[in-house]
C-alpha cells in the first residue's frame, strides 16, 4: 500500500529517459516498409491495442565518439528471445534471426544517430477483432529507434523498496516472454516505488523469493560472491543478466545462481540492477536500509565501469557482444 512520503525521500525526477525531440520525423519499419513515424498508425480496434497481445524487445545501441561508430548491443540474442516470445504467443510467419537482424540494423542506420539509441522491435496481433484469444489472428512487425539516455541513475546509486505487488507466476503469464500486456504488472510496481519516494521496486515471487526489479534483473553480493535468482523463480531470461554473468566470471568474481530471500537484501554487501533500460545500476538502499556502506561498492563499480567500456567498443574481450551500425 502507498505510504506518505517523508521530507527526506522526495519523489525521483530524473530516471526516465530524456525526451527524444521530434519523434514524428524518425524513420521506423512498419508493416513491411520504412516510413516516418508520423505515418505508422494502427486502428483502435487492433487486437494488440485492445488486449495487450504483442511482444517486444528493448535493445541498446551505444555511440563511441572517438571511433565515430554506433554499436548495437547483443542484437542476435535479443532477436532470438523475440522469436521465442512469438512462439509463446502463437505467432506464425516470423522472419529468421538473420532477416530480423537486418531489418533492425537498417532501421537504425536510416536515422543516422550519433548518440546512444534505444531500439524496439515488436510483433503484435494486428487483426481488428473483439474477443480474448491468441489463435486465428494475424501478426505484424514494427521497429522503432530513438535517441535514449539513462533510465535511472547509474552513477550515485539508486534507492529501492520491496513492492507489495508480486510478480506474475509463469503458469499465469509466461515470465520468459516479453508480453506487452504483462507490463501492467511492472507498472504497478514502478509507480508504487516512485510515489513512495524510491527509484525502483524489488519484486518478490508468490513464494516470497526475490524476483526482479520492475523491469530489471537483480544481483546481490555477499562475501565476494555475486548471487542472482534462477530463471525458475519467474524471471525474464535477461540478455544483460547473461552478459554480466560472463563479465563477472572474466573478472574472477564467483557467480552463484540460486533463490534469494528478502532478508538477504538487508545483509548484502552490495547490490545492483541490470537490464537494457537500467543498464548497470548499483543499489545503495533497500527498504530504508543501507546496502553495505550505503555507497556504490567495489564490485558494483567494477562491473558498471567495465560494462560501459565494453558496450562502447573499448574492450576487445567483449567485441562479440557488439554489432557495428553504419
Amino acid at each position: 500500500m502507498l505510504t506518505k512520503k517523508s521530507a527526506d525521500t522526495p519523489a525521483p525526477t530524473v530516471h526516465h529517459a530524456p525526451a527524444a525531440g521530434s519523434l514524428d520525423d524518425l524513420i521506423c519499419y512498419f508493416e513491411g516498409d520504412w516510413v516516418p513515424m508520423r505515418d505508422a498508425k494502427v486502428s483502435i480496434m487492433t487486437h494488440a491495442f485492445m488486449y495487450g497481445t504483442a511482444t517486444f524487445e528493448g535493445i541498446r545501441a551505444y555511440w563511441n565518439a572517438e571511433q565515430k561508430q554506433l554499436y548495437g548491443l547483443k542484437i542476435g540474442e535479443h532477436v532470438e528471445r523475440l522469436r521465442q516470445s512469438c512462439r509463446i504467443l502463437l505467432m506464425n510467419d516470423v522472419p529468421s534471426v538473420d532477416e530480423l537482424t537486418r531489418l533492425i540494423i537498417e532501421t537504425v542506420r536510416r536515422n543516422g544517430f550519433t548518440q546512444d539509441a534505444y531500439i524496439r522491435p515488436s510483433f503484435y496481433k494486428s487483426t481488428k477483432a473483439i474477443g480474448v484469444r491468441l489463435h486465428d489472428l494475424a501478426n505484424e512487425l514494427y521497429i522503432v529507434s530513438l535517441p535514449f539516455g539513462n533510465y535511472i541513475d547509474t552513477d550515485a546509486g539508486v534507492r529501492v523498496m520491496t513492492s507489495t505487488w508480486r510478480r506474475n507466476a509463469d503458469e499465469a503469464l509466461p515470465a520468459r516472454g516479453k508480453i506487452v500486456g504483462g507490463y501492467v504488472n511492472m507498472a504497478f510496481q514502478k509507480s508504487e516505488a516512485e510515489l513512495n519516494g524510491f527509484d525502483e521496486a524489488i519484486v518478490l515471487t508468490a513464494g516470497g523469493h526475490v524476483n526482479e526489479a520492475s523491469a530489471a534483473n537483480v544481483f546481490v553480493v555477499r562475501d565476494g560472491v555475486a548471487l542472482t535468482p534462477p530463471v525458475s523463480d519467474d524471471l525474464l531470461e535477461g540478455v544483460t543478466r547473461k552478459a554480466l554473468i560472463e563479465l563477472l566470471e572474466r573478472e574472477g568474481i564467483p557467480v552463484e545462481v540460486r533463490s534469494i530471500d528478502r532478508s538477504e537484501l538487508y545483509v548484502a554487501d552490495e547490490m545492483f540492477l541490470c537490464g537494457t533500460g537500467v543498464q548497470v545500476s548499483p543499489v545503495v538502499e533497500v527498504d530504508h536500509r543501507p546496502v553495505g556502506s550505503g555507497e556504490v561498492g567495489p564490485i558494483g563499480r567494477l562491473v558498471r565501469d567495465r560494462y560501459f567500456d565494453a558496450v562502447r567498443g573499448r574492450l576487445p574481450d567483449y567485441m562479440h557482444w557488439l554489432t557495428p551500425i553504419s
